[in-house]
């Protein structure tokens, strides 16, 4: 786990991991940098063997800047420590909503995750990764689609696609059963159930609880059990539950395994054969000091363990067991870098030091009151002289990135990296203010390699449109 020495900025190291020998064995989760990042002899944060500074002088900024050491760590620890604790068969899953893109889905895939995909154009990112990897044949097999409004296209893709779709309610049901009477084979299909179960996370991502627009509640279960039962064309795999994100405690999900397993045997009495149980994901990140998620391996332990003592006590054989990481995955593995602009000191109430981004590329502070942490990546080892709030460049008061930070003296130009920010940050990023969104790159042993192009101001016009009637007559123009 991270230190919490608050001294000077590189005082201790401490915001960086330990030696490269230990990296492996560090659960990227709980760390607020990337593994890989140092301090170089240019007194420079390095990250995958690339200078930070140097990048932005590359590829310009705000950019993000993916460790795909780090990436592909978290993915081996979730898939290793799922072999280890569970005695039957196992499939992680990435929720890709965190982030969806050619380069992350292609590294997933690799180190044999499947995805998690909550609408058609995540669907066929990840399509494309595989084909353009050579994978594409049965690539349906590790893809689940979610969602609680799925279209009737998108059900129609996910059909021929042939990934697993996860039934969220009385439409989509009633939906796929009229589907399948026009498809040659069984759809495979999960039901997503709301558990009833709280978990100390912010009100907006929580999803577990009963007052929630996922799922079917439990008091809808013997009703949705005999309507699948009586659907030919749908083959009900398995049951599915998602408490909530960013979660710290093991319990909600042990929890959440009984109440699977319950629900399985209820299923079983309808004939449905479930033999594949979704526990969801939601394990946190480290954002700031003050975080202390579990490890990556504690988590998977804890819910691989109690799902084969609820199966035990059900006298039930074990299921696949699916897990759905988003976060925990590649959170971490990513920071921000910004370049430093204009300044203003408000005597006596506070200092503003702003960057050239802002909530276009990173709307998780406006949105959810969330925390990071941040570095002056060209003066590492500069000491810490003032507390002063990070704002963005756009048109918005409630563009503030970072409150009451503590920072070196900083000075325009000055380039700062945002701690955290592969989750949810490019997935959710706008252009707002018509601002460009920003380039990605990923790094990995000195080499940077483009993800994500810059956009440009042309791309901001390209789908638009002017109607003829609006340029045909300028007579009464008073431009």
């Amino acid at each position: 786990m991270i230190s919490t020495d608050l001294g000077t900025q590189n005082s201790g190291q401490r915001y960086l991991p330990q030696p490269t020998a230990e990296l492996t064995s560090r659960s990227p989760n709980q760390e607020l940098l990337p593994l890989t990042a140092k301090v170089n002899s240019r007194d420079c944060l390095e990250i995958g063997g690339c200078d930070l500074v140097t990048l932005v002088e590359q590829f310009g900024s705000p950019l993000y800047v993916l460790d795909e050491f780090t990436l592909r760590t978290a993915c081996r620890q979730y898939r290793d420590a799922f072999k280890q604790y569970y005695s039957g068969e196992s499939q992680v899953i990435y929720a890709s909503k965190a982030w969806s893109c050619l380069a992350v889905c292609s590294i997933v895939a690799s180190e044999g995750l499947g995805f998690d995909v909550v609408s058609g154009g995540e669907l066929y990112t990840t399509l494309q990764a595989l084909e353009q990897m050579g994978i594409k044949e049965r690539a349906g097999d590790k893809i689940y689609l979610h969602g609680n409004n799925k279209s009737v296209a998108e059900l129609e893709f996910a059909i021929a696609t042939n990934c697993t779709i996860i039934i969220d309610n009385w439409l989509e049901l009633e939906t796929l059963a009229k589907l399948g009477a026009n498809t040659q084979k069984p759809i495979r299909a999960m039901l997503r159930l709301t558990p009833g179960i709280e978990c100390h996370t912010h009100e907006y991502i929580r999803t577990g609880h009963l007052d929630s627009k996922f799922g079917f509640d439990p008091n809808q279960l013997e009703a949705v059990f005999t309507y699948v039962s009586q659907q030919p064309k749908l083959d009900c795999i398995g049951l599915h539950a998602h408490i909530g994100s960013q979660i710290f405690e093991r319990q909600p999900h042990q929890d959440l395994a009984e109440v699977l397993v319950e629900w399985s045997k209820k299923a079983s009495e309808y004939g449905l054969s479930v033999r594949e149980l979704n526990i969801g994901g939601g394990l946190g990140i480290c954002y700031t000091e003050a975080d202390d998620p579990s490890s990556i391996e504690e988590w998977v332990k804890a819910a691989a363990q109690a799902v084969e003592k609820a199966c035990k006590a059900q006298q039930l054989p074990l299921p696949k067991l699916i897990a759905e990481p988003g976060r925990s995955l590649i959170g971490s593995a990513c920071v921000t870098a910004y370049t430093i602009g204009s300044r203003k000191e408000v005597p006596e109430i506070r200092t503003y030091i702003a960057v050239d981004g802002g909530m276009s590329d990173n709307p998780r502070p406006i949105t959810y009151q969330s925390l990071y942490r941040t570095v002056v990546a060209n003066r590492m080892s500069a000491p810490l002289e003032e507390t002063v709030t990070i704002a963005g460049k756009h048109c918005e008061s409630g563009d503030i990135l970072i409150k009451d930070a503590r920072l070196p003296k900083t000075r325009s130009g000055d380039i700062l990296v945002v701690m955290g920010t592969g989750a949810y940050n490019y997935s959710m990023a706008s252009n707002y203010n018509r601002l460009p969104r920003p380039a990605a790159v990923l790094v990995n042993e000195g080499e940077a390699n483009l993800i994500l192009e810059r956009e440009t101001y042309e791309d901001l016009i390209r789908q638009d449109r002017l109607p003829a009637r609006l340029v045909e007559d300028t007579s009464s123009t008073h431009f």
